[in-house]
């Protein structure tokens, strides 16, 4: 055995998050070794703070610091004025003049080197309320905080004094002058209305700037939201009112869990009520389980706010179940173990459990399966699927219930196949007939694949001549195998033989785990000559252009008369002028049948239609022929144009040219219109009917639609016109004007089926 070497590489590992141990398994059916390596990354320097030019006042403190992340960490380094200043971090309790300059922060390491610069400039000037003078107009609430603003430019810090009026104001209970000259004032009442000055002094000189305080009425909220539920898909109104001062105007603004709603871009779920007596209730629409949570409503002035909370509770059907393990595997159960989902506020009531197996026909196709214990209840999260195929891949998922109805399903499991059985079903529809020269022909509907149950499956089959006592045994390999010929010499009638002779047979299933049962016991005929009857009354109508029927009297069958023992019919037709009767198409048909359809037809053209009945020896005689002309084909072009949709938030509207029939042309007679709505990427939809060549029906809110048109004529389906409606234009706001409805994207596709 030759080893392989296996290299672990790594390339542009620039993330910290990169580091860590690595480990490489290899395998194969001799065995497996593993080889386990560390990961270190390392980085040149990059800054994550830095600094910036200053202006700042004579004798303040102040500090400069330079953060670089890197590794290894880097070491920070400072210039002043481009001498060497220090490391670290700068501290200055008290500025002065000399510490005004040009400072550099340097962050380096193994790997490189990185430079920030800026400016430090200590100044000093008097008061001056020239850039931030105190507002002329104060307001405040009655009962509130009022706090007047003074903050003019000034180095050193100034000394701040208040006057109301010509009243000199001292700190007290409800007055404060704060650290950074502003006035406070708390439980604000009308005999604080009054104008207000700020005076400002330090030693280079001196200002002052006033304002005039008018004390409004408080914003109180007199209507607050209450705690409320509602149900996924329907809507609730939050109710808020506030009292306030009829001179300032109120608005209400609405959060949820803190994240203030944007009415704009969430028109969908929230809307905005707005009345006239002070109120702004929140409506939710469509409310969806996200929409849960706590909700805010501020009634908020130019001068106060006022707060008030409620938690809305939204009910709805659960969400899919957590991760399904598959426990223990049988070969007709499974034990699944799963985890439980939300239940978004209603207790779960049941589980059903869904299987999918290898030969389902789609995606889709789940189907519910049986369980131990048949009714799953809610609390419980393990049970046993059973009634399933032995030897056959299966997924499984899981649905919840609850009061409100049933959730998504979970994620499906992963695949797994299920131990191998005897098989227990056998073949259907066991038939056969004697044919030339001592053939005996044996034939049989072959077991779904899902039935075999294990390896090796085939089919056993035994017959008999019906007077004999001993079995022959032929072994069929292939489970695909339908019919099955035995020839033998001992078969073959004589002249003196003018019996039907009779067989019979019977077939069973078996694989590498046994053999099943066998299936009934049927008698099948050998006859000794062709029918001598031929069918009559052949009649035939055209259905479209490439589509007839046909029916006729069949030959009577006694089951007894050798001649009359019929297998069944060979309907043959072709073109009376155009086709040669040898390469006709042909149809076989069984005996309990006097009827058939002829498909592949050419349109508006001359046929011929010749049917005979026949069994193991071969064809007996034609009918009569019938003849029949098939219709003129449909266009084939669909609707030539369409003119423009129309959307007003409700219905659709779709306009198309009307099909014009030329009655001396070779096009078939219009007879009406097919329209299919449907979503995209869906195979059914609804089909309208019309003979009118526009529409109108209600049109969903949101979603990507496909529109489809064609026209229904004598000679069958026309070809298809297709239209798209994007997603845009499914959820655009109703408001929108006609002229922009009218120019919405639309990718028009012409379809030929």
């Amino acid at each position: 055995m030759l080893a392989s070497n296996i290299t672990l590489e790594c390339f542009a590992l620039g993330n910290t998050d990169d580091v860590g141990g690595y480990e490489c398994e290899a395998i194969n059916t001799k065995g497996k070794d593993w080889h386990k390596a560390w990961v270190y990354v390392e980085s040149a320097p990059e800054w994550a703070e830095t600094i910036n030019n200053t202006q700042i006042d004579i004798g303040s403190a102040h500090s400069m610091r330079c953060v670089a992340m890197g590794k290894p960490f880097p070491f920070i380094r400072w210039y002043k004025d481009g001498y060497m200043y220090g490391k670290g971090e700068l501290k200055f309790s008290s500025l002065t003049f000399t510490d005004s300059g040009m400072y550099q922060c340097i962050a380096e390491n193994f790997w490189g080197i990185k430079y920030a610069n800026a400016e430090l400039r200590v100044i000093t000037c008097a008061p001056t309320f020239e850039f931030n003078p105190v507002k002329k107009q104060l307001l405040g609430a009655r009962d509130g905080r009022v706090v007047i603003e003074c903050k003019p430019r000034a180095a050193p810090r100034p000394q701040f004094r208040w006057m109301k009026g010509k009243e000199l104001l001292f700190n007290n209970s409800r007055i404060s002058i704060l650290f950074d000259g502003s006035l406070e004032i708390r439980n604000a009442t009308k005999n604080d209305e009054g104008v207000y000055t700020c005076f400002a002094e330090n030693s280079k000189g001196k200002a002052n700037s006033s304002g005039y305080l008018t004390i409004t009425e408080a914003t109180s909220i007199t209507v607050a939201p209450e705690d409320s539920e509602v149900k996924v898909g329907e809507e609730v109104v939050l109710r808020c009112a506030a009292s306030f001062d009829p001179m300032l105007d109120i608005t209400f603004i609405w959060a949820i869990d803190f994240r203030v709603i944007d009415f704009d871009s969430e028109w969908q779920h929230y809307e905005r009520l707005w009345r006239d007596d002070g109120s702004g209730d929140l409506r939710v629409k469509n409310a969806q389980i996200w929409h849960e949570g706590r909700y805010t409503c501020t009634a908020q002035t130019v001068v106060d706010s006022d707060v008030a909370y409620a938690d809305l509770k939204v009910v709805g059907r659960p969400g899919p179940p957590g991760v399904i393990r598959v426990e223990e595997i049988g070969n007709t159960w499974v034990k699944l173990r799963w985890t439980k989902g939300a239940d978004h506020n209603s207790p779960i009531l049941y589980y059903t459990i869904q299987t999918r197996h290898y030969w389902a026909l789609n995606e889709d196709d789940w189907r519910n399966a049986s369980t131990s214990p048949a009714f799953l209840d809610g609390s419980v999260e393990r049970a046993e699927v059973t009634d399933i195929y032995p030897w056959l891949e299966y997924q499984f998922r899981i649905i919840a219930t609850n009061e409100h109805g049933s959730g998504e399903a979970s994620i499906p499991s992963l695949k797994i196949k299920t131990w191998d059985a005897a098989p227990v079903v056998s073949p259907t529809n066991v038939a056969g007939y004697g044919g030339r020269n001592g053939e005996i022909v044996i034939t049989w509907t072959p077991v779904e694949p899902w039935h075999f149950y294990g390896k090796s499956f085939g089919y056993i089959v035994a017959f008999k001549p019906h007077d004999a006592y001993d079995w022959w045994y032929e072994t069929i390999s292939d489970p695909e195998t339908r019919r099955y010929v035995h020839r033998d010499s001992y078969f073959i009638p004589t002249e003196e033989d003018f019996q039907v002779r009779e067989f019979q047979v019977k077939i069973k299933s078996f694989n590498v785990k046994g053999d099943g049962p066998y299936s009934l016991t049927q008698v099948i005929y050998y006859p000794r000559d062709v029918p001598t009857e031929p069918p009559t009354d052949v009649y035939a109508r055209p259905v479209s252009s490439t589509e007839a029927l046909v029916w006729w009297l069949p030959v009577v069958d006694t089951g007894t008369s050798l001649q009359q023992y019929i297998e069944g019919y060979q309907v043959k037709y072709w073109r009376k002028y155009d086709d040669p009767e040898p390469g006709a198409n042909r149809i076989f048909v069984p005996a309990t049948v006097n009827q058939t359809r002829l498909e592949n037809m050419l349109p508006d053209a001359h046929y011929l239609i010749e049917v005979r009945a026949f069994n193991g020896a071969g064809l007996g005689p034609p009918g009569e022929h019938c003849e029949m002309f098939t219709k003129r084909a449909p266009p084939p072009e669909p609707p030539r144009m369409w003119r423009y949709i129309s959307w007003t938030g409700k219905w659709l509207y779709v306009w198309w040219d009307h099909i014009q029939y030329d009655w001396f042309g070779n096009i078939s007679f219009p007879l009406y219109y097919k329209v299919m709505f449907r979503k995209t990427g869906y195979i059914y939809g609804k089909v309208y009917i019309t003979g009118w060549h526009f529409m109108d029906f209600p049109m969903p809110q949101v979603g990507d639609f496909e529109l489809m048109v064609r026209g229904r004529y004598e000679g069958g389906d026309g070809p298809v016109r297709k239209i798209r409606i994007q997603g845009k234009a499914a959820t655009m706001e109703p408001s929108l004007s006609l002229l922009a409805l009218v120019l919405l994207a639309l990718c028009i596709v012409g379809l030929q089926i």
